[in-house]
């Protein structure tokens, strides 16, 4: 059982884990997508996803967070100066996890870890959703043994007397 278990370890201790995922969050930052296991880019989403929501709002605070879990000023400045713009008006879910296949070596399961409003190609290709509202209930629909009630083709026009 996984009682209590909330992270992944990776099969690595402390410190190797944290400067790991330190790696692949600043590798994440300045490429916009990487290429790694599957079990990697869900420990890094969960990494990585924090320090962005914090980008959002630039203070010498948030910067030193950062500063700390990241341990590299190019892909602070990056995140606060490139990323946090673009992102800034998303709620939340700022990567993708796109599964490609398994490894030809260790046949581990491969994925891309990418930024999601860099993707201009995939994010062009969605079209604007419809809102439709639709009844649910058949209240417009005729009974199945009823006749169907003609509707007049023209309305007919209002005499003089009828429009004063």
């Amino acid at each position: 059982m996984r009682h209590g278990k909330k992270i992944n370890h990776l099969s690595r201790k402390t410190a190797h884990r944290k400067s790991m995922l330190a790696n692949m969050a600043c590798s994440l930052i300045e490429h916009k997508r990487i290429n790694t296991t599957v079990a990697k880019a869900k420990a890094l989403r969960q990494f990585v996803e924090p320090m962005i929501t914090k980008s959002k709002e630039d203070t010498t605070h948030n910067r030193r967070i950062v500063m700390s879990r990241l341990r590299q000023k190019d892909a602070v400045a990056e995140l606060f100066r490139d990323v946090a713009p673009k992102v800034g008006d998303r709620p939340g879910g700022y990567t993708r996890i796109i599964k490609l296949g398994n490894r030809l070596g260790d046949n581990a399961d491969m994925a891309m870890i990418e930024l999601v409003d860099y993707n201009e190609i995939y994010n062009a290709a969605k079209p604007e959703k419809k809102t439709t509202r639709r009844s649910r209930r058949g209240g417009t629909k005729p009974a199945a043994g009823a006749a169907p009630v003609a509707k007049p083709a023209v309305e007919p026009k209002a005499t003089k007397d009828e429009e004063e």
